[in-house]
């Protein structure tokens, strides 16, 4: 998925213009793309000059570290309102198992997809 790169845009609205799906806007002098509108063209990749869009890819570590900092707001919060060490843990299984579920839903998303592809 596309991701604006702000410290390299330069809000020059070329990407906007382009935009089949028309989901960019200039927002604060930078590109700004709306995800769920988006239909992942590539367009914004191949007009931008300045190289500022770029695959979210690069996001991953980011996405783990909120990840990983929004699971340890939830086990503190087990462990305020429960008085026993165990409650964290199930918690703290309860997550792993969401990400689980969360991976095992991508994976078969991600088969559909390459079985459709064969019949285009």
């Amino acid at each position: 998925m596309p991701l604006i790169k702000k410290d390299k845009c330069t809000g020059c609205g070329s990407c906007v213009e382009e935009c089949p799906a028309k989901t960019i806007v200039i927002e604060d002098e930078k590109a700004q793309i709306n995800m769920d509108k988006c239909f992942l063209c590539g367009v914004c990749f191949d007009i931008c000059q300045e190289n500022a869009v770029l695959d979210d890819g690069e996001k991953v570590p980011i996405d783990v570290k909120s990840n990983i900092e929004k699971t340890k707001a939830c086990l503190d919060l087990c462990s305020k309102h429960f008085d026993y060490p165990e409650a964290v843990i199930k918690c703290l299984d309860r997550w792993i198992k969401d990400y689980y579920r969360k991976k095992a839903i991508a994976e078969k998303t991600i088969d559909e997809l390459k079985t459709l592809r064969k019949t285009l």
